[in-house]
């Protein structure tokens, strides 16, 4: 508790509230806009909150996280397009709302909603991360090993569809964090006599290029069409007979988008559909889904944001990301010298509880902006795209230049953001391989200090039960596709 109340006091500061504030603003800014997603403009800011110092820097992006979901919503209820993937299920049913000329009470359906999903979560996040934290608290070298690799295997499931691309995507993010040079032995590894790479790659290039380039070479790639905004006077605030019939469709959505996001594969886009699906066959009133169902707004919107809080009760408490905008958010606290995981909550306390408090502000902020500025920013929709991507382009440069004054890390950006492009082409999904990257430095340094503990003898991981129990938790998280086919193969063999 007395961690819990010096956050709070450490929001009581004008600039960190003031960092939450512009998070939360260019949160819903670029939430609104369809094809820039709360991961892009995170990863595009990173490199500007070095010099903010770790509170404010943390505070601020957690902001942007909490506030993209929603603004996400805004689009997707008035123009039926989706500011960010978060926001397509909400899409389904905001929209027939909106052609009904119900915009504004589906609107602030959607600010509330959020806002209680938001809540939810992060107040689960204060109780669960510690408590996680305190049983991981003895880990080890060994036990961090095992705990990397065992996010390393979620790799297969976070992003695409294909668990083959996304393990291909993983492993190349594990060949980009292999370059420079190895501390251990000093021998450079794939620098290739250049100067620039002995130091390794850097998380920020990387990132802003795999998101904000190639997300602008994807679109500059499209046709674009004109979007019809519907009409909408104002967000209204939603009755108590709205808010007594989508009740269980909120605490649905807050639920499973906690338990979604605290699982480091899934993301709020997933929160949401299953969301939507859940509210749907829980409703006393299935016969209004599909033409504007007030349910269908509340239940998916609870959670995507719901998922926000959970998805950092791993990224927090053992340093995994729950997703791919907690992986770039993890890579924030890396470059502010932070190293999440369980010492940070007996290390610097006052620095989790007040990344706590700063995203419970997030949501009353966004709440209280959602209601009375919706349709404001629902016309950011409207900026012309040429326009709009040369203004990313030239901040990506910026973003990238801007840590080390290297042009190498330009080069780098640029070719990140070809790879992007030509990921999204092909069908696969950068969050492999911001992991890959991730975790890769880890999984390398633990492995060598572990083998330095054992003598070299891998036999020594039989003698530490934590990193046992997480082998044998990734053994089976790997191997359970192939059982369940051979007993589905099985089941319909026997019935034959």
């Amino acid at each position: 508790m007395e961690a819990f109340l010096g956050g709070l006091a450490v929001m009581a500061d004008p600039y960190v509230l003031m960092m939450v504030v512009l998070g939360t603003v260019l949160g819903i800014f670029v939430g609104a806009l369809p094809g820039i997603s709360g991961s892009t403009t995170i990863a595009l800011m990173l490199p500007m909150t070095i010099a903010m110092g770790p509170i404010p820097a943390i505070c601020f992006l957690g902001a942007i996280y909490c506030a993209a979901n929603f603004g996400g919503s805004i689009t997707a209820i008035l123009v039926n397009a989706p500011g960010d993937p978060s926001a397509s299920a909400t899409a389904l049913e905001g929209y027939k709302m909106a052609e009904k000329g119900q915009a504004g009470l589906a609107l602030g359906m959607s600010a509330v909603s959020s806002a209680i999903g938001g809540i939810v979560s992060v107040v689960v996040l204060i109780f669960a991360a510690p408590m996680l934290a305190r049983a991981a608290y003895n880990f080890g070298p060994p036990e961090y090993f095992a705990l990397a690799l065992f996010g390393l295997s979620m790799c297969a499931a976070i992003g695409g569809d294909s668990a083959v691309k996304n393990l291909i995507a993983a492993a190349l993010g594990l060949l980009i964090a292999t370059v420079g040079m190895d501390l251990t032995t000093g021998v450079e590894r794939f620098a290739f006599g250049v100067m620039e790479l002995s130091d390794g790659i850097g998380f920020v290039p990387v990132l802003i290029g795999l998101f904000a380039v190639g997300e602008m070479l994807d679109q500059a790639a499209r046709r674009y069409g004109r979007a019809q905004i519907v009409f909408a006077d104002a967000a209204r605030v939603p009755g108590w007979p709205e808010m007594k019939k989508c009740m269980r469709s909120i605490w649905i959505g807050s639920g499973i988008g906690t338990f979604i996001g605290a699982l480091p594969a899934l993301g709020a886009t997933t929160a949401a559909l299953i969301g939507y699906n859940e509210t749907r066959r829980w409703s006393k009133h299935k016969e209004e889904f599909g033409k504007g169902s007030i349910e269908g707004v509340a239940g998916p919107e609870a959670a995507n944001n719901a998922a926000v809080g959970g998805s950092m009760v791993p990224t927090l408490a053992l340093g995994i990301p729950g997703s791919a905008t907690t992986a770039i958010i993890l890579a924030g606290l890396i470059v502010q010298g932070i190293r999440p995981g369980p010492h940070l909550f007996t290390e610097q306390p006052t620095l989790l509880y007040a990344v706590f408090a700063s995203m419970l502000a997030a949501n009353v902020f966004y709440l209280v902006m959602g209601l009375y500025m919706a349709r404001l920013f629902a016309r950011i929709s409207l900026i012309p795209p040429a326009f709009l991507w040369p203004t990313v382009f030239v901040l990506s440069v910026i973003g990238a230049y801007g840590p080390n004054q290297s042009m190498g890390d330009v080069y780098v950006m640029l070719v990140a953001g070809l790879v992007g492009f030509l990921f999204r082409r092909a069908g696969f999904s950068p969050a492999p391989l911001i992991m890959g990257l991730v975790l890769g430095a880890m999984v390398e340094e633990t492995l060598k200090q572990s083998l330095i503990i054992f003598g070299d003898d891998v036999t020594g991981f039989l003698g530490r039960p934590i990193a046992l129990v997480l082998f044998a938790v990734t053994a089976a998280g790997l191997l359970w596709p192939v059982v369940s086919r051979l007993m589905r193969r099985g089941a319909r063999a026997a019935s034959a």
